[in-house]
């Protein structure tokens, strides 16, 4: 669930043969490579168009935060079987650059004052919170990864942050415009072709132990 342009969709491969990815935004599944092994469709997580225990597997990347957890969990727990799994990852940038703390200090002071973040959930999921919604919280896992960049690649990689989509949309600025910024603000940092970044991220492993209820909000 959220997809987006599909590579979490893809990395699946290596344990389903039959993928389905949806997403609630038209303009991401469009950007999805075509796989026969994968059928996109566009759907919010929270009213997926599927029956009941139709799913063994549902998987959620860096989206968790954006969802109604509440109705979330509810559908979730209705598209799969008892005893089968629901696990949910983040992979986030830690802003950092190896070997130079300077662009961890950019991104703190004038990127995030120039883009804020946009209002999101960003607590972790409880166990209480799986527990109403039909689940056993089994565990979680945090782990790091690192990313090289070039100059125009990290460039291309934050006009994909909410950030900056929103600074966009909202019509602060152009795109043009904040790429230009970006690469005049932290271009000289990069002491050669390739920089390498931290990422790291959160993994949580539910398993459906109940049926959970739908409730109507009339009730």
């Amino acid at each position: 669930m959220a997809c987006g342009t599909g590579l979490s969709c893809v990395a699946l491969k290596e344990l389903a043969g039959q993928i389905v990815g949806t997403d609630n935004s038209l303009e991401m599944i469009a950007e999805a490579s075509s796989d026969p092994a994968i059928q996109y469709l566009h759907a919010p997580a929270e009213d997926q168009p599927f029956p009941n225990g139709h799913f063994d597997l549902i998987t959620v990347s860096s989206a968790f935060h954006w969802f109604d957890r509440v109705e979330f969990l509810a559908e979730a727990n209705r598209l799969l079987p008892m005893n089968h799994w629901l696990v949910i990852y983040t992979n986030w940038f830690e802003g950092k650059m190896k070997g130079n703390p300077k662009f961890g200090a950019w991104m703190k002071s004038s990127y995030l004052e120039r883009y804020p973040c946009p209002p999101r959930h960003w607590s972790s999921l409880t166990e209480a919170e799986a527990e109403t919604g039909g689940f056993c919280f089994v565990g979680n896992e945090t782990y790091s990864n690192d990313i090289s960049f070039t100059i125009e690649g990290l460039t291309n990689y934050l006009t994909t942050q909410s950030n900056i989509i929103a600074a966009v949309e909202d019509d602060r600025e152009s795109l043009s415009d904040v790429r230009d910024w970006l690469k005049s603000s932290f271009g000289s940092m990069f002491g050669a072709e390739e920089e390498t970044f931290d990422f790291g991220g959160t993994i949580w492993y539910l398993k459906k132990k109940s049926n959970k209820t739908r409730i109507s909000p009339d009730s």
